[in-house]
């Protein structure tokens, strides 16, 4: 018994340095971990990551580094998610166009988001205004559709681009209010805004970052806001319901994602690290500050989320007609 006992002891030294390795390598995490965001860098996305990556960084204790892969809507960056390892050492920074909006708009995805995903938290809500120019007539909601009604085809609006948000936004108004406008896209904010500034376009929809800054400087009047509630930032400006056109939200958003089959207790830990980062008193302030609106979830309410939201603007997509780029 004794000699059992020392060869057990002997042999503890040469068990020990290997099992040490192997626990460290099953900590998450151990290295840096990639945020992809599918859109460009400076954009309304990529802003929100870099409020966020650096509690998030605090939080995991290792880097959380910013990747732009903008392409095909936000369907190329979501598709390197999709494809990355399961291992948490990739997930990201998802918007309503490549995870509700585009399943129901093309015609062939590379992915299927229920399949392939797994939703960590709704990021932030961003509103939708309805602006004209400070040139045009119209001092509210009510004057601009009447107008509308008296000319059918005569109004155009501008967007951002087919399929965006902001053009199912407006194609959402023309439904219920039962207008006919016509649709302008460009491609992306900044033409937009410039046309607006312009007046190329009588209307315009797109995302309150893009158009914050020229509603404040007074080139742009905003109407509505399409949200269930007023933004702070701009209290004088009405919901479309207060407005007087029931029916109408249409609120932009970003969500974070990790590949589908990622350990549960890696999703854990990004989801602790998302959240801490979208409380932080002054990442909410930042994020005001932009236009965006903070909306940290559970895993499961923005599975739930994704779900009615790719429901909800199918709909609009099919009954509106709307066709790819």
């Amino acid at each position: 018994m004794r000699r059992i006992l020392l060869g057990a002891l002997l042999a503890l030294p040469a068990i020990l340095p290997g099992a040490a390795p192997a626990a460290a390598q099953d900590a998450f995490p151990s290295r840096p971990i990639r945020l992809v965001v599918p859109f460009a860098t400076g954009g309304p996305s990529d802003i929100v990551a870099r409020v966020l990556a650096p509690k998030m960084t605090a939080v995991l204790g290792q880097a959380v580094v910013v990747e732009a892969r903008p392409g095909a809507g936000g369907v190329t960056g979501m598709d390197a998610v999709a494809k990355a390892a399961p291992d948490g050492y990739t997930f990201g920074l998802g918007s309503a166009g490549g995870l509700a909006i585009s399943p129901s708009l093309q015609p062939s995805m590379p992915y299927q988001v229920a399949r392939d995903f797994a939703p960590l938290s709704l990021a932030v809500i961003v509103n939708e205004p309805l602006v004209v120019p400070a040139s045009m007539p119209w001092r509210n909601l009510a004057e601009l559709l009447a107008d509308a009604r008296a000319r059918p085809g005569a109004l155009n609006y501008g967007s951002t681009g087919p399929g965006s948000m902001p053009h199912l936004a407006g194609e959402l108004m023309k439904l219920t209010a039962k207008v006919d406008i016509t649709h302008v896209p460009y491609r992306g904010g900044a033409p937009l805004s410039t046309a607006l500034v312009a007046g190329e376009v009588q209307i315009g929809f797109a995302d309150l970052p893009i158009l914050l800054p020229h509603i404040r400087a007074g080139t742009m009047r905003a109407l509505a806001i399409g949200s269930a509630q007023r933004y702070p930032l701009l209290p004088e400006v009405p919901t479309f319901a207060e407005a007087g056109l029931q029916g109408v939200t249409a609120d932009n958003w970003h969500g974070f994602v990790a590949p589908a089959r990622t350990p549960p207790a890696v999703l854990a830990a990004l989801h602790r690290a998302v959240v801490a980062a979208l409380t932080d008193p002054e990442n909410v302030r930042l994020l005001n500050e932009q236009g965006a609106i903070p909306s940290p979830q559970s895993q499961e309410e923005f599975a739930t989320f994704i779900a009615r939201e790719t429901e909800r603007w199918g709909e609009v997509i099919r009954r509106a007609g709307v066709k790819p780029d």
